[in-house]
């Protein structure tokens, strides 16, 4: 399966970089504690459009981590290949504890094995600092489609042009995408968005007529009525939308899917900034209001220490390698 891209990773990087290329470096007074860390404001990258699950995640913690810290936290966008812009940004930055990043880390243990000339390698120059939320994906379709289950679904690609709108090419999104459609024999042609924003209003509008996207970003267009929900990737039934079915109910036993919020820093941060962070992230996310903010729209609040993240990167990066060899997919 090749993917046609316009423009090489590289020299998207090379344009973003190329006007701040910042030397790695401790911050004064880190080194075997936090010392007067912070003493200036922090920086979270986003590394996708506003209005995704990472961004909404990003701007719900801002606050109250401003708060906690006393320091103004900032969201910093920086959209573009599939989250790697954002990424390289970060593994360029000082290690200081001044710029951090939240992503879907299921897309950011993808890169490694969908891009062969990637500049930067998240497991040697990116730290996890604390596992945040997930999300299921939803499986929707615009409203016109005839189908209301997976097996409709299938039978229709079958006889009827489908066009699949994935958030960006090589997404975790996108992956779940192909691995259904080897699971169930679907056939449909995939369409790829720089963001999820825009291939939820595609999908919406009709010009896609399927989608797998986080549920966080996705579930309000069909609370309106401008989706129709078809299934849900978790393991098991969402207490939201309990009457929903999930994929592996369908006809793909053992299918999950979803994005894995996480905050990852710059290799070489010190051990007492990450405690700290991953301290008052955790707290954070836990307290009533964030966590009841979360559900309604479709996520759950699931934490992790620095060490578990890092395990559960290992076996996601495992995993989706394993689907990229499978079904061939590269990026040109």
């Amino acid at each position: 399966m090749i993917i046609n891209r316009r423009g090489a990773l590289g020299a998207a990087l090379a344009t973003t970089l190329a006007a701040s290329l910042p030397v790695r470096a401790f911050a004064q007074g880190t080194q075997g504690g936090t010392g007067n860390w912070p003493s200036k404001p922090i920086r979270i990258i986003v590394p996708y459009p506003p209005g995704g699950s990472s961004d909404i995640i990003a701007r719900a913690i801002s606050q109250p981590l401003s708060e906690a810290l006393g320091q103004s936290v900032i969201i910093d966008n920086r959209a573009g290949a599939n989250g790697n812009l954002g990424a390289d940004l970060l593994a360029k930055a000082p290690a200081d504890g001044y710029s951090l990043m939240l992503c879907d880390l299921g897309a950011l243990a993808i890169s490694p094995s969908l891009y062969p000339k990637l500049p930067f390698d998240p497991s040697k120059d990116l730290r996890s600092v604390a596992m945040l939320a997930y999300s299921p994906h939803l499986l929707v379709v615009h409203p016109s489609v005839q189908a209301s289950t997976l097996k409709e679904l299938v039978e229709l690609s079958k006889k009827s042009d489908l066009n699949f709108a994935v958030t960006a090419s090589g997404s975790t999104a996108h992956l779940a995408g192909i691995e259904l459609q080897r699971r169930v024999g679907a056939k449909w042609e995939y369409v790829p968005y720089k963001g999820g924003v825009q291939a939820v209003l595609d999908t919406v509008s009709g010009q896609t007529q399927v989608l797998m996207n986080g549920m966080l970003a996705t579930y309000p267009q069909v609370q309106a009525g401008k989706l129709k929900l078809i299934a849900v990737s978790k393991a098991t039934r969402m207490p939201l939308i309990g009457s929903v079915p999930t994929i592996a109910e369908q006809g793909a036993p053992g299918y999950e899917s979803g994005t894995w919020q996480g905050v990852v820093a710059a290799r070489g941060v010190p051990d007492a900034v990450i405690a700290r962070l991953n301290r008052e992230l955790v707290r954070i996310i836990r307290t009533p209001d964030i966590r009841a903010r979360l559900a309604g729209q479709g996520a759950e609040v699931v934490t992790m220490t620095a060490p578990e993240q890092d395990q559960f990167f290992a076996k996601e990066r495992a995993r989706w390698a394993q689907v990229i060899k499978e079904a061939n997919v590269r990026l040109d």
